[in-house]
């Protein structure tokens, strides 16, 4: 197995099961996660705190359908499960369960994880736990099957 494809299987046991301890075996200390918000500076730290939230707060479990590796990369096609029990995007907790389609890549570099981006469908989670009105397909299509103008 690829060492990325190793370690990034290992991070989503981290997640998974909570030991964010386990991350300084896993990731460099100048870990950068390009898929967290602009404002966490990089470093292991920052990301052992976001796999904690994402853990305790949102309780996100993935199931994982593709992995892909080569070289240094590997890339994990994933939905993630989780509970809306938190203010989240400005929205207050529903309560509601949700799953959303998300798209990961991690680089390794001597022999840890050295960055990270992630793509998550978070508008379809807005939608399933009602903080969103979701479009009605008459707003893309008319009854006749011809896209609206």
């Amino acid at each position: 197995m690829n060492t990325a494809a190793r370690l990034a299987e290992e991070v989503l046991d981290v997640l998974h099961n909570g030991n964010v301890e386990k991350l300084d075996e896993l990731v460099s200390e100048d870990f950068v996660d390009h898929g967290a918000p602009p404002w966490l500076p990089p470093g292991r730290a920052t990301y052992a705190a976001t796999l904690r939230w994402l853990h305790d707060t949102l309780r996100i479990k993935y199931v994982v359908h593709d992995t892909v590796a080569a070289g240094d990369k590997v890339a994990i096609r994933a939905t993630a499960h989780g509970v809306h029990d938190t203010e989240y995007m400005g929205f207050p907790p529903t309560g509601k369960p949700y799953t959303i389609e998300t798209m990961h890549i991690y680089r390794a570099q001597d022999g840890v994880l050295a960055e990270h981006w992630g793509v998550r469908d978070e508008l379809a989670m807005l939608w399933q736990v009602g903080a969103l009105e979701a479009p009605r397909p008459s707003a893309f299509i008319d009854a006749a099957g011809t896209p609206a103008t």
